[in-house]
């Protein structure tokens, strides 16, 4: 079922809201993350290789210290692989500032969403 105009206006303005006030959210979530950084992947999986000989190593010989290096070895191979590209995320595009300026000074959308939930909330007692 499509959204209404007053819906779709208001998921606009939340989302915008979003990256406006939550910028290192958005990053975390989305998945615009830039490119890989092709060596880090590389070097990663190698090291990651590397651990997992040396974690399999140190079961064989019966010493604990060398599979607990090679499982440390393994797994920051493996973050290094996963590490993110550098990447910037964009806001949507902003309304003109003259769009902006011309209407009246508006609340701020947690007290719009307030508003609304009191007014459910009145109609429904």
């Amino acid at each position: 079922m499509p959204l209404s105009e007053q819906e779709q206006r208001l998921l606009e303005e939340m989302e915008r809201n979003l990256y406006r006030n939550d910028a290192d959210f958005v990053s975390a979530v989305s998945g615009n993350r830039g490119k890989p950084n092709y060596t880090l992947v590389t070097v990663g999986a190698l090291l990651a290789v590397l651990g997992i000989g040396v974690l399999v190593t140190g079961v064989i010989i019966s010493i604990p210290l060398v599979g607990v290096l090679g499982f440390a070895l393994m797994f920051g191979g493996v973050l290094l692989a996963l590490t993110p590209g550098k990447g910037s995320v964009q806001a949507p595009n902003e309304p003109a500032a003259s769009a902006r300026t011309a209407r009246a000074p508006r609340a701020s959308f947690m007290d719009k969403l307030n508003e609304r939930w009191e007014r459910r909330q009145d109609g429904d007692s």
